[in-house]
């Protein structure tokens, strides 16, 4: 891991230090001191680039949020003109999370409980499921041309859910059910939904 810090920005380091310790920790038992180490850097550097623990943490969460793009933007890379391979983009974005990089799901779920407690954590989930929905609702309006404004935002929102869904439940218990069957049983719905 020391390696692949090296080739990162300091402040890169301290981000990615903090989605570590927040996936070992918790947000909640998350101390600038454990994030210096992780990220081997002086604690002063913290804070030169982030003034306070909320403003580190609230850098973290947007860059959950971005890392979510960045994969988006990978998989419509090389994605057809399908409502199949668009609806791929998704899953296997949520997919990656779940399988390869837990540590981002594991921060948004904490995030989460935050955003309860602190409307600027409330704030940054509000702006990021807006963007989600709305990349959603363009693609559910490109091959339902059939649907209304108002069932394209409810379906945008059930995928969501169905996507985050199988986060908590993977998470808590990864035997429970086969992902990769779960993200292609929910795709044979929402394609069912829509040519209906």
């Amino acid at each position: 891991m020391k390696e692949k810090l090296d080739t990162i920005s300091t402040e890169d380091k301290i981000i990615q230090a903090t989605l570590d310790v927040i996936e070992e920790k918790t947000i909640s038992e998350t101390r600038m001191r454990c994030i210096a180490d992780k990220a081997d850097v002086y604690q002063s550097n913290l804070h030169y680039y982030y003034k306070s623990k909320k403003e580190l943490l609230l850098a973290a969460q947007k860059k959950v949020a971005n890392r979510c793009s960045e994969l988006r933007q990978q998989e419509k890379s090389k994605a057809k003109d399908t409502l199949e391979s668009q609806l791929d983009v998704f899953l296997q974005q949520k997919l990656i999370f779940i399988k390869e990089e837990p540590k981002y799901d594991y921060a948004e779920i904490d995030f989460w409980i935050q955003s309860r407690i602190d409307k600027d954590f409330k704030e940054e989930f509000k702006r990021s499921f807006y963007g989600w929905r709305k990349e959603l609702q363009d693609l559910i309006e490109t091959y339902a041309l059939h649907f209304e404004k108002e069932k394209q935002i409810l379906l945008a929102s059930v995928i969501i859910s169905l996507l985050e869904g199988a986060t908590i439940q993977y998470l808590v218990d990864a035997e429970a059910f086969s992902v990769d069957k779960y993200f292609e049983y929910c795709k044979q719905l929402i394609i069912h939904e829509i040519n209906a």
